[in-house]
């Protein structure tokens, strides 16, 4: 269950996040739900002493993300997941794969947005 959830917008994500890492949170993984055509949720999930905060970030798709792998590295191979998956670009990677961490043909559709999936025949 999220109880404990903070609203953070594009230009404060990355200043947010490094506040979680002074005051001891640790990071645990993003997770993120297409909302429209034009908007995505992005939750941050971090963890300190069994409790668990999270950051929302909703955030238009046709702008980048700030990422956040420089202020806590490990976030880059999800980042890059959700590039894959959803589409959406995130600025500053620490490491970026450029949408080919997955080189599925099947993953290159974006396939968590049902608004940008392009719907084929299935073959008899």
């Amino acid at each position: 269950m999220i109880e404990h959830v903070v609203s953070i917008s594009l230009e404060n994500v990355v200043g947010e996040t490094a506040k979680m890492k002074v005051e001891g949170y640790r990071f645990v993984t993003l997770s993120c739900v297409e909302i429209d055509e034009t908007t995505v949720d992005i939750l941050y999930h971090f963890d300190k002493d069994f409790q668990l905060k999270h950051l929302r970030l909703t955030a238009p798709k046709d702008s980048p993300v700030p990422s956040i792998s420089p202020v806590y590295f490990a976030a880059f191979l999800v980042e890059n997941e959700i590039q894959d998956l959803f589409g959406i670009r995130f600025q500053g990677l620490a490491i970026d794969y450029d949408r080919t961490l997955y080189l599925e043909e099947e993953v290159k559709k974006t396939p968590f947005c049902k608004y940008v999936v392009i719907k084929t025949k299935p073959p008899l």
